[in-house]
């Protein structure tokens, strides 16, 4: 690594740790840009309460495994500093708190004080118990009778029946009782997870009207204790560590080993409480942070409802009857490659075919699978599955090609994290159908997302390869933004043969022929680039990186484009959540411009453009930049060499870098602000703009 000189030619420490954001902080500034989105006027209310929802679940997943593995660190006496902005895990923990207990106050604030007036407003009430009217009453009591309590279960707490282990996320009730005796007792009574969280209530006003559940159980909780006064009810949620412990080396069946990982998930310590405020008595919060071993600093007071992501369905149920309050359906259009084509084959046959989701359809995939299932020219089908949809077609059609005689091979990756116990039903289903499953690499995710098919033409065999920045997944393919080619280039299907076999057989990795992969490789091949693109900038001072990805945590890299940068090449990074380069420092990081997208779709394309003095390299890949990623993972990196995808691709980066209505900028602090909008100049949305242009190509057809 070269080290520039500044005026006083003192060198310049890259290490320095105000140079980088600690990466647990920068996702929560991340959260934070999703929060921003309940909180912006321009969007729809409904999206907004989305928002909110997502916000939520983000959260959740934060401390079942971030915070989750700082705790671990800080139990087993682990202080050393993370190696980019220095932080030790008992700091990065208290700035995550306080940093948390800002955001949820926003969150709360914005739900209980903005949100609900306005869903007031446009004909929705939620109602307090004592707002009901005597006709609502009777058929909450009916409700709860017949509905609600043969569900419930009341866990008494006394010394013959010790506190109950509450699972992961659940809601509780802790019911603070007195006996006739006049001594109180306590007893917990769980929110069944089964029924729907808020329920409807007749009305005869132009309102809909809806209750909590918890608040219903809290009314009628009498019932459950018969001959017990109840001195208070006080709703709390619990949050755990969720991250599995995997012991591959020797563990004879890996399904079998994480399978007793999962069940474990449920039950793991205990990283945050969240109570309704003005609702738990003192003693009772006590006891709770006793048993639950949880420190005041990990409780979470919230004046509204806990856990707001039942709101994802709440927004299901009012977009029916208010579809004004909510963003236009966006339907994914046919690929524009694709258009007056009627065989995939034939069409990949012609040229490459690029396909960007959600704007342009998923669809196409789905039916090469289907196609090469039930064609009796296809001899083999090989596929990653990373995450899959609920009721996967991709699954049903690699059974049928199975089940049709062919060899189908499909790596299901068990280790993807909350996929696990979905992708386990699915290996089971796909062994049972004659696949040959692969669950894995020891030690590695496999996270590359790429499809080889081999069929038998004309006495000799074409291979058709899909290689993309997302999951094969039907359904998060209408939500996030990815990308990928459908090619017959010789060299990538040979490539493709030799990344399935050095997967599921044994040998070194392959020389390829176009792809890079990770563990290592990738990371070498980013390096080699930027080298390259500093050299081409020092002789032609036209050097220019773009690279747009998930995030961006791996220190080699960020040292290199600090290298490039102090060199004099202008970066742009488009950058969605966690970024730990922090740009705009004089003498360091000056050239470097980081940008983030939060929108209706969730930016998931990985991108990376390097100018070379006019020869333009283009790279997709499923991997970020992200030490995970370069080290512990199966990934892939793979060239664009077709000129018209090249162009897209270019015209995609272009756009992306001139929204000025969901991009924000990260400043040289850190922080993130609105791109300003210049006097004069006309507002642009990028993913509004990238439908409009899918929808012009298909009405163009």
């Amino acid at each position: 690594m070269s080290t520039k000189y500044i005026e006083q030619n003192m060198p310049i420490d890259l290490n320095n740790p105000t140079y980088y954001n600690n990466r647990e902080l920068s996702w929560l500034a991340f959260n934070e840009r999703v929060l921003e989105e309940a909180i912006d006027e321009r969007n729809p209310l409904l999206e907004r309460l989305k928002f909110l929802a997502i916000f939520s679940a983000n959260l959740d997943e934060f401390f079942m495994v971030r915070v989750a593995g700082l705790k671990d660190q800080v139990k087993a006496g682990f202080n050393k500093s993370e190696n980019k902005a220095g932080l030790t895990p008992k700091q990065q923990l208290k700035r995550i708190s306080e940093k948390t207990q800002q955001l949820v106050r926003l969150q709360d604030n914005m739900f209980c004080e903005t949100l609900l007036p306005m869903l007031y407003h446009e004909g929705v009430q939620f109602l307090a118990i004592d707002e009901v009217n005597k006709d609502q009453m009777e058929f909450l009591e009916y409700r709860f009778m017949h509905y609600i309590f043969p569900v419930l279960t009341p866990m008494a707490i006394d010394a013959y029946r010790p506190f109950p282990m509450l699972q992961n996320k659940s809601l509780n009730l802790a019911v603070l009782l007195k006996d006739e005796q006049g001594k109180e007792r306590l007893a917990i009574v769980q929110v069944p997870s089964v029924l729907n969280r808020f329920i409807q209530l007749p009305s005869h006003c132009e309102k809909q009207q809806y209750i909590l559940l918890e608040n219903v159980i809290s009314h009628f909780i009498g019932m459950l204790f018969q001959g017990y006064e109840v001195q208070s009810v006080s709703p709390f949620r619990i949050t755990r560590n969720a991250d599995l412990t995997i012991h591959e080396e020797g563990a004879r069946d890996l399904l079998r080993e994480i399978e007793k990982e999962l069940k474990k998930r449920k039950w793991g310590s205990t990283v945050r409480l969240e109570i309704q405020e003005g609702l738990m008595e003192p003693k009772v919060l006590n006891l709770l942070l006793d048993v639950l071993e949880v420190h005041s600093k990990d409780v979470y007071s919230f004046k509204g409802p806990l856990d707001l992501s039942f709101l994802f369905k709440l927004y299901g149920k009012l977009v029916v009857d208010f579809e004004h309050l909510a963003n236009e359906n966006l339907i994914p259009q046919p690929p524009e490659d694709l258009i007056d084509e009627e065989n995939i084959f034939k069409a990949i046959d012609k040229k490459d075919i690029f396909l960007h989701h959600p704007y342009e359809s998923f669809q196409p995939i789905l039916d090469f699978l289907s196609m090469a299932a039930d064609d009796p020219n296809v001899l083999a089908i090989k596929q990653t599955l990373y995450r899959v949809s609920g009721d996967s077609p991709i699954i049903n059609a690699l059974a049928r090609a199975a089940e049709n005689g062919k060899q189908v091979t499909v790596l299901v990756e068990l280790k993807a994290r909350f996929d696990e116990e979905n992708n386990i039903q699915w290996a089971k289903k796909l062994e049972k159908a004659g696949v040959h499953v692969i669950y894995g690499i020891t030690a590695l995710k496999t996270h590359s997302k790429i499809t080889l098919v081999v069929r038998h033409e004309k006495d000799k065999i074409q291979r058709y390869v899909h290689l993309g920045t997302g999951n094969y997944n039907d359904s998060t393919a209408k939500l996030y933004t990815d990308m990928g080619i459908l090619t017959s280039d010789e060299g990538f299907g040979i490539d493709a043969t030799n990344f399935f076999n050095y997967l599921s057989g044994y040998s070194h990795k392959p020389i390829w022929n176009h792809l890079s992969t990770a563990p290592f490789q990738i990371r070498e091949t980013f390096i080699e680039a930027i080298d390259k693109e500093i050299e081409l900038h020092l002789q032609s001072g036209n050097g220019r990186i773009i690279a747009k990805m998930n995030s961006l945590t791996d220190k080699p890299i960020i040292l290199k484009l600090y290298e490039a940068s102090q060199a004099g090449v202008e970066i742009d990074l488009i950058v969605r959540g966690i970024c730990c380069l922090k740009p705009g420092i004089e003498g360091v990081s000056e050239n470097i411009r980081v940008r983030s997208i939060v929108d209706r779709f969730l930016e998931h394309s990985r991108i990376f453009y390097f100018h070379h003095d006019g020869e333009e390299k283009i790279f997709l890949s499923s991997a970020d930049w992200m030490t995970r990623n370069m080290e512990k993972r199966i990934e892939i990196l793979f060239p664009i060499y077709s000129p018209h995808i090249k162009k897209r691709i270019i015209e995609v980066l272009d756009i992306t870098l001139k929204d000025n209505v969901k991009a924000r900028e990260q400043d040289k602090f850190g922080h993130y602000h609105y791109v300003p909008r210049q006097e004069g100049e006309k507002s642009l949305q990028s993913q509004l703009t990238f439908y409009e242009m899918a929808t012009r190509f298909s009405e163009d057809s």
